[in-house]
């Protein structure tokens, strides 16, 4: 018993640390970005959003030095999934979600392909480290993509990013700010070493698998940055930043992170039921967000809240497939139960939408000639 609470505790302290950390290293970095002139649009489309996912890089990383690959790729499906299905939903409630379709037109796409991806390579059950660098190559591709597309598009992206934050161009004022970004860094990973240690040890004590500790505990942990500051912006008026947040984070969670945590340690193992449920429904969920930028550009309160029982209803699942593996049964019936309904419900909107939208658009034409006939 003991041992159990000195390990519940290290668990506490880390996601305390990578928290902690994450502030720091996302506001000294924005400040020495703007120091150097980069546009406040990068700064808020590329740092802040890669920030708020450094508690998962250093959690995967250090849990793949760790040789507990359960844990690291079971943060990154499980951040995926808590950032449409939980952080999302909750933005959704708190304030109906309106985004500019020209932001993020080609970001979901994207987070829909690396999904895919992500889960044909995991059909072998293990990510080897070729894949593992194919990932952050495909990453640091994508990095240029968005810089590219700033600077020769910007007509193209949205009005509502961060200010850029106020600096005192002097060198004393570089050298704090590059102190908080590493000493951020080092809390990251001093954090995530805490709390891989603790999580792996619970896992082991209680008798449940690396991954769904992974996709429970860590997962959560790890995405509280998002959850923080996407609610933040839904609730300062800043949707773009809301969602744009979530996409960002899931492709850099897939990219970066599990690719990074692949090339340190070896290859991932990837668990069955990761291939059977876990990493589709990751899928799933972000197919689920296609209608919101496709038609209408908005997430309504009660499609909020229902991204937020869908993650209550996955997380029951989760927990019950560790108490009593035996009584789950077989995942295609999980599949059918969980999976298809979300995309099912998730393409009944948008023909909905689509539909709904084409006879507004008829009435109005048809309004318009009258009036002009008349």
């Amino acid at each position: 018993a003991g041992v159990m609470i000195l390990d519940a505790v290290w668990i506490a302290a880390g996601l305390v640390l990578l928290i902690l950390g994450a502030e720091m290293l996302i506001r000294g970095a924005s400040r020495l970005a703007a120091a150097f002139n980069v546009p406040p649009l990068i700064i808020g489309l590329t740092i802040v959003s890669f920030g708020t996912g450094a508690p998962e890089l250093v959690v995967g990383v250090s849990a793949a030095f760790e040789d507990a690959p359960g844990i690291a790729l079971g943060n990154v499906v499980g951040s995926n999934i808590i950032n449409v299905l939980a952080v999302l939903g909750l933005s959704a409630a708190v304030a109906p979600l309106v985004v500019a379709s020209r932001l993020v037109r080609l970001d979901v796409p994207i987070m829909i392909g690396v999904s895919v991806v992500l889960l044909l390579m995991a059909l072998n059950e293990r990510i080897g480290r070729v894949e593992g660098a194919a990932l952050v190559a495909a990453f640091l591709a994508y990095v240029v993509f968005l810089f590219a597309r700033r600077r020769f598009f910007p007509q193209s992206e949205a009005t509502d990013a961060p200010e850029a934050p106020e600096v005192r161009r002097t060198p004393l004022g570089l050298a704090r700010d590059a102190v908080i970004t590493a000493g951020g860094g080092v809390i990251l990973a001093f954090g995530a070493n805490r709390l891989v240690d603790g999580a792996s040890n619970v896992a082991a004590e209680i008798g449940v698998s690396e991954m769904v500790i992974g996709l429970t505990i860590v997962a959560i942990g790890t995405s509280l940055p998002e959850l923080v500051t996407s609610i933040v912006a839904a609730m300062k008026g800043q949707r773009d930043i809301a969602v744009g947040n979530v996409v960002g984070s899931n492709i850099f969670n897939i990219l970066a992170v599990a690719g990074s945590s692949a090339l340190a340690g070896g290859g991932l193992a990837v668990e069955p039921t990761a291939i059977n449920f876990d990493i589709p429904v990751m899928l799933a969920a972000a197919v689920a967000c296609f209608p919101v930028f496709l038609t209408g550009y908005r997430i309504d309160r009660w499609e909020g809240w229902l991204f937020v029982g869908y993650f209550l209803a996955f997380m029951i699942y989760v927990v019950l497939r560790a108490s009593d593996q035996d009584a789950v049964g077989p995942f295609s019936l999980a599949m059918t139960a969980f999976v298809f309904p979300l995309i099912g419900v998730t393409l009944i909107v948008l023909a909905a939408r689509v539909v709904l939208g084409r006879r507004g658009r008829s009435s109005e034409a048809s309004t318009s000639v009258d009036g002009h006939g008349s």
